[in-house]
């Protein structure tokens, strides 16, 4: 936990979290601040050691409420689209390291205002938009295509045959382009040290040639550096071992779930309870499809709090089921120590990367709200949603 201060005391903080969980509205995703500055501390420790850039993936963690706070602690942001670099620009003050698979010519000139390095996903977006993004000393790069991943999900893993993310070794010739300071890989997914470093040994195979020319070498994200069990020696020398190699190099990381890992929760409510084919199911006021996809996309099983993910024999249990007619929309089993009953709180745990960045309004259903519980242990509702929220996105 975060300091709390000297006129601060723990009986304090627990008195204000009861009371802060009775003003969470439902459905809400609530933040636990103390939580992020644990995941954040970590991180900065490793940026420190290993003497390298870790940025913010905004495509896993958007939360930016939070800026400020990660700004503290972090090199920055990275970006895949010009809202997000907008976004970074104006609540984190800072230019960002940007990638995209294809950039629009009707946002380019607007996007460089908010780069400070572009990596281009081929040679052609290179030679349209790399000069223009050099007059204003924008950093650019390219991404490769390693051809390896530990990717279990093929929806996730960017190295699969014909895909369209980077180039391969085989494409990229003998000389690098003029302009070129750098080389974007991204082809980890939640995975750990040791498959980065294998990941490594393949670009250092395939590429070696090239990386003394460069400046930098970003290793995209995918490293769940703050999960538990995650061995950070082994990752910090890692990174040691390969800048004495290519001492030019400034290393790059660009975590986005490893920020938001385990910092806060999906609040919702049971609306009805009822009986299908044997099966009892519990419909809440959130939606899996809508509100977590990735439990569907991944997938996983989300964790539910006082609940057991194994269904046990002679215990209530139950199915979940979200509130759009969706038929897939649902996740179980679960049992509990007790019946649940209509009204009962429902907390999905470790809900707050890849959650709000990826929700929908389908069916008009509304979007959670978002809020946190700071580090004093108090409730800060920072947004509700309404009609115009669904009106304006069609």
């Amino acid at each position: 936990m975060a300091c709390l201060g000297t006129n601060y005391t723990i009986s304090n903080y627990l008195t204000n979290i009861k009371m802060a969980y009775s003003n969470i509205p439902s459905p809400c995703y609530v933040l636990e601040e103390n939580l992020l500055i644990s995941n954040l501390e970590l991180l900065a420790s490793v940026r420190q050691r290993a003497g390298i850039e870790i940025i913010c993936a905004l495509k896993g963690f958007s939360f930016y409420h939070e800026f400020p706070l990660v700004k503290q602690y972090l090199d920055g942001a990275t970006a895949s689209s010009l809202n997000e670099a907008r976004l970074a620009f104006e609540e984190m003050n800072v230019k960002s390291h940007v990638y995209s698979p294809a950039y629009l010519e009707s946002e380019f000139t607007e996007l460089k205002n908010y780069a400070s390095h572009i990596s281009f996903n081929s040679l052609r977006q290179y030679e349209t938009f790399a000069s223009r993004a050099m007059q204003l000393h924008i950093s650019c790069g390219i991404r490769i295509n390693p051809e390896y991943a530990e990717v279990e999900t093929e929806m996730y893993n960017p190295c699969i045959a014909g895909s369209r993310l980077g180039i391969r070794r085989a494409d990229l010739g003998t000389i690098l382009p003029a302009g070129i300071e750098g080389f974007h890989s991204h082809t980890l997914c939640e995975n750990d040290s040791y498959v980065l470093s294998r990941t490594l040994a393949v670009i250092d195979e395939k590429f070696g040639e090239f990386l003394p020319q460069l400046k930098w070498l970003n290793l995209g994200g995918g490293h769940l550096i703050t999960r538990e069990g995650y061995d950070v020696d082994h990752l910090v020398k890692t990174l040691q071992d390969f800048k004495a190699k290519y001492p030019n190099l400034t290393i790059i990381l660009e975590p986005g779930s490893a920020v938001g890992w385990q910092t806060g929760f999906l609040k919702s409510t049971v609306l009805d309870i009822v009986e299908s084919a044997g099966i009892t199911v519990a419909i809440v006021d959130c939606s899996f499809a809508a509100h977590m996809p990735d439990t569907l996309e991944m997938p996983y099983k989300p964790r539910i709090r006082y609940a057991n993910s194994e269904p046990e024999i002679g215990k209530p249990t139950y199915r979940f089921g979200g509130m759009t007619c969706l038929a897939g929309d649902f996740y179980g089993d679960y049992s509990f120590d007790k019946a649940l009953q209509i009204g009962d709180e429902i907390i999905f745990e470790d809900m707050i990367h890849y959650t709000m960045v990826k929700t929908t309004t389908f069916n008009g259903v509304n979007l959670p709200s978002i809020g946190k519980i700071d580090q004093a242990g108090n409730f800060v509702l920072y947004k509700s949603f309404g009609y115009e929220s669904y009106k304006d996105r069609l």
